[in-house]
């Protein structure tokens, strides 16, 4: 078995990447990652630099690790920051660093692409190992991990890595025939709490729809950038992460993948959020609202995705990261995971003594958080 870095995910045939994502998850498909490349939300001058890992068996490729170098560390999810400050202050680089991650994504998936019959956890020790010897010689201070699953997690804590916890919030369908029956599981105050709230959308005259698939045109679409924009700005400064191109190349190529919200005034449009889905999971991602609508968020961003998770029958729904106000809405405490290695071994000591201090807090925040959860009491 050889590796090879890649700079495009041009190198790959689209048919060999897709069968090597098993799972078939959206983040990992060829559609997803190259309209991120060739929209230039990646690439040029984004700080992602395409630096994907190939494994060969002969001439056939037979696992890839989505990798990339990063000169700075927003659109990750998992803040290191600190980390780079300290390197700065002993007059060290950081930065270029290299993510196995999906950009600007964080959800918990698969991080290593591979045929069936291969032993897995071999196959990452191998490429792991790999990428540690070519740190040096590339002037890359570090690897990371991110949001990987927890048993991926696991066996790269065997291979030396530091494990890293963080906390989302997780909706899970536990074979729900309706919204209402799902909002049956909650305390009655709390009930009476989310009733009211999806009132509130009717009472202001606004309608909610959800298109998905081949519903969805660029109509829709151009109108959701639009929202998307207008939110980041007024947020962030800027117009955000992703170009209209990515909103594009995604409609054209994975629609199959994607639900668009969309809620009215008075038959004007004001908001949208978008999702993917899989055959098990949707995944809300992107929000964007042109005018303010009292409760108009959670009824695009949760109760809207709840409902379409019952109607499709899909097993949970990850709303994105951060949000404690997702919990009394029922969306319930989990860990998620990061793996990192820096190449200096004095810093790496450092890393694990901050991620042991900083465990017991996380652990006690998702303690704290299912304390609070809306559901009735179990006898």
């Amino acid at each position: 078995m050889y590796f090879q870095f890649i700079h495009s995910i041009d190198k790959v045939p689209k048919q060999i990447w897709d069968d090597l994502n098993q799972n078939q998850e959206p983040f990992c498909s060829y559609a997803f990652l190259a309209a991120l490349e060739h929209s230039n939300s990646v690439g040029g001058d984004s700080g992602w630099t395409p630096h994907h890992l190939i494994a060969y068996q002969d001439t056939n490729i037979v696992g890839i690790l989505p990798l990339f170098k990063k000169n700075h560390s927003y659109g990750e999810y998992v803040f290191d920051f600190a980390w780079a400050e300290a390197y700065q202050r002993y007059q060290k680089s950081y930065y270029p660093k290299f993510v196995n991650a999906i950009p600007f994504t964080p959800v918990t998936g698969t991080r290593l692409l591979s045929i069936e019959k291969i032993d897995r956890n071999l196959l990452l020790s191998q490429m792991f190992e790999f990428i540690k010897q070519q740190l040096t010689d590339l002037g890359i201070s570090s690897i990371h991990f991110l949001f990987p699953t927890q048993h991926a997690s696991e066996t790269l804590c065997e291979l030396g890595t530091v494990q890293r916890k963080s906390v989302q919030f997780q909706w899970f369908n536990r074979n729900y025939q309706s919204f209402d029956e799902f909002l049956s599981t909650f305390t009655a105050r709390r009930r009476k709490s989310v009733k009211k709230e999806r009132l509130k959308i009717s009472q202001q005259q606004l309608v909610v729809k959800r298109f998905h698939g081949s519903q969805i045109t660029s109509v829709e679409m151009d109108f959701f950038y639009l929202c998307y924009c207008q939110t980041y700005l007024k947020r962030s400064g800027h117009h955000g992460y992703l170009s209209k191109a990515f909103f594009t190349n995604i409609l054209e190529n994975m629609s199959e993948n994607i639900l668009l919200v969309i809620a009215s005034h008075h038959d004007t449009p004001v908001a949208g959020a978008l999702y993917f889905y899989d055959n098990h999971q949707l995944y809300g991602r992107y929000w964007g609202a042109l005018s303010e609508y009292d409760g108009l968020h959670f009824e695009c961003c949760y109760y809207q995705g709840i409902e379409f998770c019952i109607q499709q029958n899909l097993d949970s729904f990850n709303p994105g990261t951060q949000g404690e106000h997702k919990i009394l809405r029922g969306f319930e405490p989990i860990f998620c995971y990061s793996n990192h290695w820096l190449n200096d071994p004095s810093f790496q000591d450092a890393v694990s003594r901050f991620v042991q201090q900083e465990a017991p807090g996380i652990t006690a925040y998702k303690e704290s958080a299912a304390k609070v959860l809306p559901f009735k009491q179990q006898d």
